[in-house]
């Protein structure tokens, strides 16, 4: 037997200094005497996913213990489906939070418990929410004063969260033996007991049902054969962008030292959207929109903006797009901008590499630490004080899937302009090249698009285009139905976006898992006209699944009309395959005359 935990959230303190802190999971590992036969080493599956941690060990003696530790919320962005396989098979689920992380608990009330209580779908499995640390700032108790409460996570936030969520709360304060072994090891131990005890209990009563009676048995149904299991491919967002950089395609801006030599090339909605100093230096927004004089300051004392008249227009933009000149005032700052700009196009989370690059070009600490200070600034956001302050990579996640969407859709910085079914769709050449292969072919090579601004599109209805932008823009995308996703699938076969066609078979699969039969038997939605569109594009691990499914539903789709629109191949690939099998319904109506028959009688009588 075996238990499974799932742990989600990071309880390091952003503001702690010591990065090397173990997590509560594997502290608990370490110290509780019930463990042994610790593995840390990761499996081949979570080794291509760098946000979860699995830990193996013994519990009880000899019951193996299954741990995932999954400190980074990232995991239900990027990558939905194995969130949802993580919580279907845990037999525990841990969520921890720092209490003086007062943003991360907010993210996690508002945005990810309603996303683990969808995935549970009133399961009844235990959930632990844990507040590691001791509150550096206690906020003031009186109800008029407001001054600190921003500061760290109450206890009542906390149980309150808790209470609505039907959890078991508890405060570690500190990561020691107390509080791992008796206060949170006490409880975790308690529900493996209560798991184990369930599943003891689940296992006799199938074995009381297996135990065969002297008596002619019914014919045994087997089980379906396993449907084809699809594995989703990892994002390669941020690294589509930075490689923007190196080919310096469809580049608009263009940084100058004060001598008048270039320095590099870059993208105002790159920039833009990591930073409002660039949207001011840009006039994406006027000094009224900004209440920050330091963001002012900055901007006015690092860039001035010169008129791009005369200069090359850069290949793969139309000759009415003008390149901005931009003038670095500070040397230091400017001989070290190509490691700055590799910095923002890499999602801006590497900051302990952008500091070694800066060391090493600078090889001065005075003009190392302004250089940074001045990094800083160009990142941070109005109003608040510097993010960035003592930052470390953990803490500094990718900013354009947020911050990307500000410009999806928008006329602002574009530079193209889609028609289709009779409207417009502002976007920008950046991203596409940057996102999609066959656009960026379309806008730098001897193509009618590289030089236009007005761009048509046909095969395609307006809303299924905007959902394939949003995807391009911020590298998520959430189908409204069946029918939506097929349809932004025929997209993403249209402009090869593979890991885009690929979410969209994983929605369109796990919507049909989750129907019902009866469901499945009523339902409009034709699953041969699915299975053929997946062929005619190309999509042919969802063509292979579908045909197991129409299989494994054989007595449903049989008796529906669209069933005689098979091929002949098809048709005889769901007769061999189908569930039940036509010998086991053979055995079924033999066994059946024979209890009808006056040669059977009740062996109890």
């Amino acid at each position: 037997m075996s238990v499974n935990i799932v742990a989600f959230g990071n309880e390091r303190d952003a503001l702690s200094e010591d990065s090397q802190q173990s997590s509560l999971m594997w502290s608990y590992l370490r110290r509780s005497a019930l463990i042994s036969e610790v593995d840390s080493s990761p499996s081949a599956e979570l080794a291509r996913s760098p946000v979860a941690t699995e830990y193996q060990a013994c519990v009880f003696g000899n019951v193996r213990l299954v741990v995932h530790d999954c400190p980074l919320w990232d995991i239900f962005d990027s990558d939905w489906y194995t969130s949802r396989s993580l919580i279907g098979g845990a037999d525990i689920i841990v969520i921890k939070y720092s209490v003086n992380d007062k943003t991360s608990f907010q993210d996690l009330k508002d945005s990810y418990v309603p996303m683990i209580k969808k995935a549970l779908n009133h399961c009844s499995v235990p959930v632990i929410i844990s507040a590691v640390g001791a509150r550096k700032n206690v906020p003031c108790t009186c109800p008029l004063c407001t001054l600190d409460r921003r500061s760290c996570v109450t206890t009542s936030e906390g149980a309150r969260l808790a209470k609505e969520f039907g959890a078991t709360y508890l405060e570690l304060h500190a990561l020691n033996d107390f509080y791992i072994q008796k206060y949170f090891g006490g409880v975790l131990e308690y529900f493996m007991i209560q798991s184990l005890n369930q599943k003891s209990s689940e296992k006799m009563k199938k074995r009381k049902k297996t135990q065969k009676c002297h008596r002619v048995q019914p014919p045994q149904l087997e089980q379906p054969e396993k449907m084809p299991i699809l594995k989703g491919e990892a994002s390669h967002y941020d690294s589509d962008l930075h490689n923007l950089l190196f080919c310096c395609q469809c580049a608009d801006v263009a940084f100058y030292s004060e001598d008048c030599s270039k320095v590099v090339e870059a993208h105002k909605v790159i920039l833009c959207s990591v930073s409002h100093v660039f949207m001011l230096l840009f006039d994406v927004k006027s000094p009224a929109d900004i209440h920050d004089p330091s963001i002012l300051r900055t901007a006015q004392s690092l860039f001035a903006v010169e008129d791009g008249a005369g200069l090359p227009t850069p290949h793969g933009l139309p000759p009415c797009s003008v390149p901005v000149r931009v003038v670095v005032k500070d040397p230091s700052f400017c001989s070290c901008l190509s490691d700055i700009l590799h910095f923002i196009y890499s999602g801006a989370f590497q900051w302990e590499q952008l500091e070694e690059d800066i060391k090493k070009r600078l090889k001065d600490s005075e003009k190392t630490e302004h250089v940074l200070e001045k990094v800083k600034c160009i990142l941070k956001a109005p109003g608040k004080l510097n993010s960035f302050q003592d930052c470390r990579s953990q803490q500094i996640k990718r900013l354009y899937n947020t911050s990307l969407r500000l410009f999806f859709n928008t006329p602002v910085l574009a530079d193209v302009i889609f028609t289709i079914q009779g409207a417009t769709v502002p976007a920008h050449r950046a991203v596409l090249v940057a996102r999609c292969e066959v656009m960026a072919a379309m806008f730098n090579g001897n193509y009618l698009e590289a030089n236009s601004i007005l761009v048509p599109v046909y095969g395609v209805s307006k809303d299924t285009f905007l959902s394939f932008l949003e995807y391009l823009y911020t590298d998520s995308c959430c189908p409204a139905s069946i029918l939506q996703a097929m349809s932004l699938l025929i997209c993403a076969e249209m402009y090869q976006v593979m890991r885009l066609q690929h979410i969209c078979e994983l929605y369109i699969i796990t919507q049909l898992q989750s129907m019902p039969s009866r469901e499945l038997a009523s339902t409009s939605l034709s699953i041969v006209s699915l299975l053929k569109k997946a062929k005619f594009h190309n999509s042919d691990c969802l063509s292979t699944w579908l045909l197991h499914f129409i299989a494994t539903n054989y007595l449903i789709f049989s008796q529906k009309p669209e069933f005689q629109d098979l091929s002949v191949e098809e048709r005889n690939f769901i007769e061999m395959h189908r569930w039940p099998s036509s010998m086991y319904l053979k055995q079924l109506a033999e066994y059946r005359n024979y209890i009808h028959s006056p040669k059977c009688h009740c062996a109890v009588m």
